[in-house]
């Protein structure tokens, strides 16, 4: 079993002994997202810990756009609870690059590979996210590049 997806269950059995209904079922959800990852494909697998982690960013990332579209719709008591439960799920992610250090990165990507224009972004894009791994959203990065590259 993997350390990270370990931790994830001993914390929901610490969440269910306290009562915390929000961590317990987001926990769930998760663990849920995990165990049909490892299923998919010909053959059952043990997820790694960067698998699980992706996983995790996945489930955070349908956190974020649920809460956006409940918040759009007008129930703003369910695009709360999306929040809530992304908080959850931002606890087990590594640390989210700042603005400024994305920035760096990003203008980095574009002085190597001498991108200019609309075009040029799939080939910055290609140089940026192994520097960002998890420590970005890939809308964060697109939005980052656009605007240095002036698109």
């Amino acid at each position: 079993m993997s350390t990270f997806k370990s931790r994830l269950q001993s914390d929901l059995t610490e969440a269910i002994r306290s009562r915390d209904e929000l961590v317990s079922s987001t926990l769930r959800l998760t663990l849920t997202a995990i165990t049909n990852e490892e299923v998919a494909g010909k053959t059952a697998r043990e997820l790694s810990d960067d698998e699980v982690v992706k996983v995790i960013v996945r489930e955070a990332k349908k956190r974020r756009e649920a809460a956006e579209a409940f918040e759009n719709g007008g129930r703003t008591e369910s695009a709360a609870r999306e929040r809530a439960e992304g908080e959850v799920l931002a606890a087990y992610l590594p640390a989210q690059l700042s603005d400024d250090e994305l920035k760096v990165i990003v203008a980095d990507a574009i002085a190597q590979t001498r991108a200019s224009g609309p075009q040029a972004m799939g080939q910055v894009m290609k140089v940026v996210r192994p520097k960002v791994g998890d420590k970005a959203e890939g809308g964060r990065i697109a939005a980052e590049i656009k605007s240095q590259l002036g698109v």
